[in-house]
């Protein structure tokens, strides 16, 4: 995709939702580190009916070190893989309290040391607290990197990289939530609605598909089901 296409591409979404968010409830940057690391491979909003109770008593480290795991564990048992994320956000708590103050680090390095916290989490955690540029590539914006010619690569790393590379300002803050918005709601995976896309003429995807057909009146009444 050519310099002025993805700046038109950023352009157009941006004008659709100026101010893009996380769809991750959240009430600090502890809680956000939570959530996104209970998100793996879970919807958001699987992860905000199991945190919904669980951020109202737990607002720090040290609370969810006191809440214990078997505590955590009755709060996010409706998530897939809640064993081991619970596990892991003990463990990423106690070392949160011990090694940093009680505090999130914003530092992308450091917040990969931490239990359950890879890349892509870290990304979420630099960008949404922190305000860096950076891009957390999910599953959706793997697809949507490589299906519209955005950001072709073979892994998320390769997509990263080069939405890093050819991601221009003053987009680039918001890009990681257009871009996940954008594949999580038009370009799906198994059938992106091309036809309601509002950058389907920068995009290299083909062929592109069509509005569903809805039958006529004679149709319908001939066939009521």
């Amino acid at each position: 995709m050519k310099k002025a296409d993805i700046f038109e591409f950023y352009r157009r979404l941006a004008e659709l939702n100026p101010d893009p968010e996380t769809e991750l409830a959240f009430g600090n940057t502890y809680q956000l580190l939570v959530a996104v690391t209970l998100s793996a491979q879970s919807t958001d909003v699987g992860v905000n009916k199991a945190t919904r109770l669980l951020f109202e008593q737990v607002k720090t480290p040290q609370q969810m070190v006191d809440l214990g795991e078997d505590g955590l564990k009755e709060h996010i048992k409706t998530i897939g893989l809640f064993n081991s994320k619970a596990k892991n956000v003990i463990a990423l708590s106690e070392i949160l309290v011990r090694d940093f103050g009680g505090e999130v680090p914003a530092d992308r390095d450091a917040l990969t040391t931490l239990p359950g916290v890879g890349r892509k989490t870290a990304n979420v955690v630099m960008n949404c607290a922190f305000g860096a540029e950076t891009f957390a590539v999910d599953t959706h914006i793997f697809r949507l990197g490589n299906r519209t010619g955005l950001a072709p690569g073979k892994n998320v790393n390769e997509v990263e990289a080069k939405l890093d590379k050819q991601t221009p300002q003053p987009f680039r803050v918001g890009a990681h939530h257009w871009l996940i918005l954008h594949g999580r709601y038009i370009c799906k995976a198994r059938t992106p609605e091309c036809w309601r896309c509002p950058v389907a003429d920068l995009c290299r995807f083909k062929p592109k598909t069509e509005a569903p057909k809805t039958r006529s009146a004679k149709n319908a009444a001939a066939d009521p089901s």
